[in-house]
């Protein structure tokens, strides 16, 4: 079974290697250079969803099973803001510390700290059928950033039941309870249900 991955970030295509390996030890998942994709993909979308369709869609006139992930972090004191401009909150040239700057100066002075990440990973099957998944992490925004792991807003991201910031966290521990790792979960057992 052979996945391309709209992605250029190895690190996303071994995560999903390792995810997928145990329900198909066959499969084979590619970065979009990789399967010979190289264009650049607008993603236009309003939701993770669509920006996650629009990113799987395009790598899919490649005949294989196209999949593709956005996501974000969603703050609810500022109507979920960053969301799906995460990336890019504080413009371009984009960057985690500026990003991080802008939502500690955005979030001074409210109470509710209260957030989640949001990982959307679409899927394209050579059939045409498509389908979409979301995964989620419930956690509150520090006032001053913790740890040295991870990356984006991982420093100010308290997760309550680990007791530590998604920064803390190895990458082992954040794989199991990550907005990223429950999608790539949800998305495998969608996968297995077309495939077994």
């Amino acid at each position: 079974m052979n996945i391309i991955l709209a992605t250029h970030n190895k690190n996303k295509v071994v995560e999903m290697q390792n995810a997928l390996s145990e329900l198909f030890p066959d499969v084979v998942v590619m970065t979009a250079t990789e399967a010979g994709f190289t264009d650049d993909i607008e993603e236009n979308g309003a939701t993770f969803e669509e920006n996650a369709l629009i990113k799987a869609r395009a790598v899919s006139k490649k005949g294989y099973i196209s999949v593709a992930d956005d996501s974000g972090l969603c703050v609810r004191a500022l109507n979920d803001e960053p969301g799906i401009y995460s990336a890019r909150y504080a413009g371009e040239p984009k960057s985690d510390e500026k990003n991080n700057a802008l939502l500690l100066a955005n979030l001074s002075g409210k109470n509710d700290r209260s957030a989640y990440f949001v990982s959307a990973i679409a899927c394209v099957l050579p059939s045409g059928e498509e389908f979409t998944v979301r995964g989620v992490a419930e956690g509150v925004m520090l006032t001053e950033q913790k740890g040295e792991g991870g990356f984006g807003y991982d420093p100010l991201f308290f997760f309550p039941p680990l007791n530590k910031t998604f920064a803390e966290l190895t990458t082992e521990e954040k794989n199991k309870v990550s907005h990223r790792g429950n999608a790539i979960r949800l998305f495998a057992n969608e996968l297995s249900k077309r495939f077994k």
